[in-house]
């Protein structure tokens, strides 16, 4: 989590906070100006704890409350959404016995982040998401960090619950690390080697690991489908290039040549003397990172489809497909697709 918010309303709560940001250096500590000692680790408040609750809810990736529960519930209940971006929300007591996980307890981080502070505190860490309760696989975090991108999660509130109740789940895998679950695997998850005998298998849900084309969709209606970023997309374009232009284009070639947008790895450019404001809006946007490649570099890659004005501009005879072999150092999938006047897309694959 890159923004962790720490609340504290009482003195017993802003000592502890300073506790917190000894061993967590990046959290951000906030405390009612009243109790204000001139402390400039702290950042002193004088609107209502009310208000200030809900707007580091709104601006931040975790929020850790260090008062009651029951308040932390009253106070942000109205401003809930989602889980996929809902922030992380965490409670400790006023004596530092126990760090609750509340909200988003998965995909926020809460979980992890309750366990980690836990252990640094000397506190008990309270989880009671089922899967980890259970100790099973947790659904709709598997591969979450190596990478891994779900392509549709509206089964994933089903299959979980067919986890957690330990229904037969069937996995096929054909793509990425093998040993994401670390330790012996559940009774009620079986391997298989192909996606035909898993859906003639009585497993009630599957999971599937791939970056193949499911068409059936049988299979489709009962998993999760993981998706691994392989995919690295070499832009050619100008300064002006806008993220809307370079985002239409990328979708274009995408569907073009059936691919999923869940495994771009990453975008690939020249070096400029100045970054392009587009791509870099379009990566923040998709939180896909932006890797640049200086022309001398590029210029010694073999492409298929070298250009003199692409040389005579940039000083070398290719940017986009020249840009994906060479950060990818894999194979070109999809040569330079055009998008006049300012844009060329290219596609190369990690090999895995």
């Amino acid at each position: 989590m890159k923004k962790i918010a720490v609340l504290a309303i009482t003195k017993n709560g802003i000592e502890m906070s300073l506790k917190l940001k000894e061993h967590f250096s990046n959290f951000e500590v906030f405390a009612p100006i009243k109790f204000s000692n001139d402390d400039e680790k702290i950042n002193w408040y004088d609107d209502s704890t009310s208000g200030k609750i809900v707007e580091l809810f709104k601006n931040n990736d975790g929020v850790i409350c260090l008062f009651s529960l029951g308040a932390v519930i009253r106070l942000l209940a109205p401003h809930i959404k989602d889980k996929k971006t809902d922030p992380a929300v965490i409670v400790i007591d006023d004596n530092a016995n126990f760090v609750i996980s509340v909200l988003s307890g998965h995909l926020g981080g809460a979980n992890e982040l309750s366990n980690e502070i836990a252990d640094k505190i000397g506190a008990t860490s309270v989880i009671t998401t089922a899967a980890d309760v259970n100790k099973t696989i947790a659904v709709d975090l598997v591969g979450k960090e190596l990478g891994w991108k779900i392509q549709d999660d509206s089964n994933v509130t089903r299959i979980s619950a067919f986890m957690v109740n330990k229904e037969k789940i069937g996995i096929f895998q054909n793509i990425g690390e093998r040993e994401w679950w670390k330790g012996k695997l559940p009774e009620n998850i079986t391997f298989f080697s192909n996606v035909e005998d898993l859906k003639n298998s009585d497993c009630k849900a599957y999971l599937l690991i791939t970056n193949d084309k499911i068409e059936d969709e049988d299979v489709m209606k009962n998993s999760v489908i993981y998706r691994v970023p392989s995919l690295v997309i070499g832009i050619g374009l100008h300064w002006d290039t806008s993220k809307e232009t370079i985002m239409n284009g990328v979708s274009e070639t995408l569907e073009k040549f059936s691919l999923n947008q869940n495994e771009i790895a990453r975008f690939v450019s020249i070096k400029k003397d100045k970054d392009v404001i587009g791509l870099i809006e379009l990566g923040e946007e998709m939180n896909i990172p932006v890797e640049y490649i200086d022309r001398e570099e590029l210029a010694t890659i073999t492409t298929p489809n070298p250009s003199k004005t692409v040389k005579a501009f940039e000083g070398t005879a290719s940017v986009s497909e020249a840009a994906a072999i060479k950060s990818s150092e894999g194979e070109l999938i999809v040569e330079k697709q055009k998008f006049p006047p300012n844009l060329t897309v290219a596609i190369a694959r990690i090999t895995q």
